[in-house]
């Protein structure tokens, strides 16, 4: 693993990215088991919801829907809410360096709250639309929103925890 100064960690720049909770008719979360990435420290916080980068002069909500579609195929959505600023997330120092191509020190968040409104069968991890690139999903479940926290890598967990609490209402 590559480890970076603080000075050089302290001046990268948040990647912009949109994040995307789905809700089923249920109230139950989408969330998908990731294939990988320097990130994994285990086998129990690999879940996480869908999210992806926002492509320079996209708007943010364009893109979440975007990076749905590319990471699911799910196209039947309502919007429900969305949290007004952006939420911020470092990375571990000590693989920025693999994360990214070293470019970011974490992520800059805009968060969407969709209702799913179509089959279960719309949605495809193994070969999402798009197809400009590999599946990021190797499996998916609906989980109940108050999990979401243990699920993620726990870098990221004090996002989904505002995230829950902005969009608890909803489930």
């Amino acid at each position: 693993m590559t480890d970076i100064s603080q000075t050089i960690y302290d001046t990268l720049p948040y990647r912009p990215c949109a994040g995307i909770m789905v809700l089923n008719r249920n109230g139950l979360v989408f969330v998908g088991r990731r294939k990988g990435g320097p990130e994994h420290v285990d086998a129990t916080h690999v879940w996480q919801m869908p999210q992806g980068g926002i492509d320079e002069g996209e708007d943010p909500y364009a893109g979440a829907l975007r990076e749905l579609y590319e990471e699911t195929s799910i196209r039947s959505v309502e919007k429900l809410d969305e949290i007004a600023d952006w939420l911020a997330y470092d990375i571990p120092r000590d693989i920025v360096g693999e994360a990214w191509k070293g470019q970011y020190r974490g992520q800059k968040q805009k968060w969407y709250a969709l209702r799913f409104t179509g089959n279960d069968s719309e949605i495809n991890i193994t070969a999402p639309g798009g197809g400009h690139h590999k599946p990021e999903f190797i499996d998916w479940r609906w989980v109940e929103m108050k999990s979401l926290p243990d699920l993620v890598v726990p870098f990221k967990r004090p996002i989904y925890e505002q995230v829950v609490a902005s969009f608890s209402r909803l489930a």
